[in-house]
Parts: structure tokens; sequence; C-alpha cells
């Protein structure tokens, strides 16, 4: 950790250098992933020529290596160069809402930056921020990341204990940050429908909780402009009442929004991840 924290101390700018060797030990030497990422992007722009796609290809992992340049900054990193390079477009949306004192759900995609997203939100409204998150199994990284995300303020709630812990503070006005495009387990319940040219599952979580205790959700639609800065304009997914709204239409508005900000700057997304690696027998 004490390695880390001085690597963290230097200007970004320094750091991107390590960025640089990172990306093309991982991309031209080793290959990190390739074999996913490159399936990820055949099935998600078949419309797409095999050069626009590898331009993509290797933007990703460009973007890649710098969100762990940059998310080794966010340890030490003031509040003035946060807000600077990690900008809400319009964060009173947000904001006057929890501080009226509603519950508001954040829906939000991996999309790069959006370690640096959370820390931006939670230097705003600080305790009245509580991220789900979703153990990582090394013992280190764990203690790294609770050390970023939580040094703004904000409160951290590990998935499985969600449920739980909002019963004990439904009362409670705060921004509640989830990441609904993670691939749910098999046990889980979930919801299955097209994403990105492909059958994907999905938890409804979100939308359960909006819907139950009639809460509006925001959306951040994540842009980068150029390497460093990364610009979050919330947009609200749903709102009650929600009465005569059907089955699964907060899910289905934020895979919509969620596909719309990938197909516009479609290198920010994670496509190392193996989403789909669940296959579905096609519909007939």
């Amino acid at each position: 950790m004490i390695i880390i924290r001085l690597l963290s101390k230097l200007p970004l700018r320094v750091l991107y250098v390590f960025s640089d060797l990172i990306y093309l030990t991982a991309y031209y030497l080793l290959g990190y992933r390739k074999n996913i990422v490159r399936a990820n992007l055949n099935q998600a722009f078949p419309e797409k020529s095999g050069i626009e796609r590898r331009q993509i290809e290797r933007k990703f992992y460009r973007n890649f290596t710098d969100s762990l340049a940059e998310t080794v900054k966010l340890l030490t990193i003031g509040k003035k160069e946060l807000n600077n390079r990690f900008h809400a477009k319009n964060p009173a949306l947000v904001f006057e809402k929890v501080n009226k004192g509603e519950i508001i759900i954040g829906m939000c995609g991996h999309l790069f930056n959006w370690e640096g997203h959370l820390l931006t939100v939670s230097s705003e409204v600080q305790e009245k921020c509580e991220t789900i998150y979703t153990r990582v199994n090394q013992p280190f990284f764990e203690h790294l990341m609770q050390k970023i995300r939580g040094r703004m303020g904000a409160d951290l709630t590990e998935r499985k204990s969600f449920q739980r812990a909002f019963l004990k503070k439904r009362n409670t006005p705060r921004l509640i940050v989830l990441a609904a495009d993670q691939r749910p387990n098999l046990a889980d319940i979930r919801y299955r429908r097209p994403f990105m040219n492909r059958e994907t599952t999905f938890f409804e979580g979100g939308e359960k909780l909006a819907k139950k205790f009639n809460l509006t959700v925001i959306y951040a639609y994540i842009t980068k402009p150029r390497r460093g800065y990364y610009e979050y304009d919330y947009r609200v997914l749903a709102e009650p009442p929600y009465k005569n709204q059907q089955p699964h239409s907060i899910t289905d508005a934020f895979v919509e929004l969620l596909e719309e900000n990938i197909r516009h700057q479609p290198a920010l997304y994670l496509w190392s991840h193996n989403r789909w690696k669940e296959q579905f027998p096609r519909k007939k």
C-alpha cells in the first residue's frame, strides 16, 4: 500500500508514462484478454469493418491502462483536481433532490472512468452517497478499492448485504450508486433481454427498489473529451408514480441508454470483461 500511495503522489502526466508502457506490454506482447475483447467487439459491431473494430480495440486498451493510472491517482488526488478532471455537467439534478430529503438511485455501467465518477459524486454529497459494490477476491485489492471509494465519505455496502442495509436506512436521504450492468450469477434473480446484439442477463434490484419505494432513478451519460478528462451528464431514467408501468420498464430504459452511450464512444466500455460467457439458445 505504501508503494501505491507514493505512486499516487506523482502527477498524472507521469503516471501516464507507466500507462503507455503497460498498454504496449498488454496489447502487443501479452495480448491480455485480446480474444475476449475481439469477440465482444465482433458481436457488438457487426456493421463496422475489421479496421474500424481494431481502432476501437486499440483505443479500449489505451483507456483501460489509463484508467489504472487514474485509479492509482484517486488514492491521493485533491478535490480541485478531481472535480476538474471528472466533471459533472448538471450535478443539481442529483444533489438538490438528495438535499431535499429524497433517496435517488444512480444506475451506471462500466464505462471509464467509473471510479473517478464515484469519487466526484461522493465529494459533493459525502456521507449521503452509498455505493453498492462486489467484493474483490484478493485482500490487497479489496482494501485498496475500499480506501479509494470511501475517502470522500461515501458509505460502502457489499452487494449481498444491500437489501438488509437498505431496510435499516430506508428513511435516510442519499444517492445509491448501482453498477447495473454486472453479470448476475446463476442463482440470482435476473432479467434477460438483448444488449449489444446478444441476449444478456441483468440484475433488477434497482428497478424493484425504485418501484417499491417510489424512488427517482438517474443515469450518468459518460463522455471523454480528451485524455485524463471525463464528463458526466445526468439524465432521469424513471420517476414515480410507477403504478401503471410495465414490468422491466426501468431496466429496459437503462439498457437502451447504456447502449446509446457505448455506441457514442465505444472504446470507453469494459470489453475485456467476459460479460457474455453464458450462452443461450437462439429464440425461434
